[in-house]
C-alpha cells in the first residue's frame, strides 16, 4: 500500500511539474508556434500523470472507475485538434493566403524539394 502510494505522490509531483513548465513555456517562448509546443506537451504529460494517479489511488481501494480513461482519450483526442487550429489560425494570420503553397506544388514546406525528386532514377 506504501509503495502504491508513493507511486501516486511521484506521479502528481511530475504532473505539477510538467503542468509548470509548460505554462512558462507559454509565456516565456518568442513566438505562436514556439508557444503552442509548450501546453500542449504539458497538457498531455500532466493530466495524463495527474489521471494515471487518480485511478491508482482509486484502483487500489477498490473503486474501479471509467471516467479517468475517458478523460484521457478526450485529452488525447483534443489536444492535437486545438494545436492543428491554432497553428493554422497563425499561418493565416502571419504568412497570408497567398503565401501558402499551391496545391500540386513540388516543394516542401520547409523550403525543400520533395523527397521523390531527390531520387535519382536510372535512364
Amino acid at each position: 500500500m506504501i509503495i502504491i502510494d508513493a507511486l501516486i505522490a511521484i506521479l502528481l509531483v511530475v504532473a505539477g511539474v510538467f503542468g509548470l513548465v509548460g505554462s512558462y513555456g507559454l509565456l516565456r517562448l518568442p513566438d505562436a508556434m514556439a508557444r503552442l509546443h509548450a501546453p500542449t506537451k504539458a497538457t498531455t504529460l500532466g493530466v495524463g500523470g495527474v489521471v494515471i494517479a487518480s485511478m491508482l489511488y482509486f484502483g487500489s481501494r477498490g473503486a474501479v472507475s471509467a471516467r479517468e480513461l475517458m478523460i484521457t482519450l478526450f485529452l488525447f483526442l483534443t489536444a492535437p485538434v486545438t494545436a492543428h487550429f491554432v497553428a493554422k489560425v497563425h499561418l493565416h494570420l502571419t504568412v497570408g493566403y497567398r503565401g501558402l503553397p499551391q496545391a500540386g506544388e513540388r516543394t516542401g514546406w520547409a523550403g525543400e524539394a520533395h523527397a521523390s525528386d531527390k531520387v535519382k532514377r536510372p535512364d
